[in-house]
């Protein structure tokens, strides 16, 4: 997959996972970055833990969901380490 499809998966998934995981918007080049390591992480997850032949293959609705459900796993993780909130905030 060349670099202008990861971008372009990356970009849709952040999005899509900054929408649902609310108050975790990282700004359109953090989503990017999000989506695309979220894609690494979803091919991975995908292939390794689930067998599921190639992960990312190009602009479709599979590249763009296994990134999606990797990018809201990598935001989970986020969270779960402290980043991603501003500190002295109270929820």
């Amino acid at each position: 997959m060349g670099l202008l499809s990861w971008i372009v998966v990356g970009l849709i998934a952040g999005w899509l996972a900054g929408l649902l995981m609310r108050g975790s918007g990282f700004g359109l080049l953090g989503n990017i970055i999000v989506g695309v390591v979220g894609g690494l992480l979803g091919g991975w997850i995908a292939s390794s833990l689930f067998n599921i032949g190639p992960g990312m293959n190009g602009i479709n609705f599979g590249s763009i969901l296994i990134a999606f459900l990797g990018a809201i796993v990598l935001i989970l993780i986020f969270r779960l380490l402290g980043f991603g909130r501003r500190r002295g905030q109270i929820h």
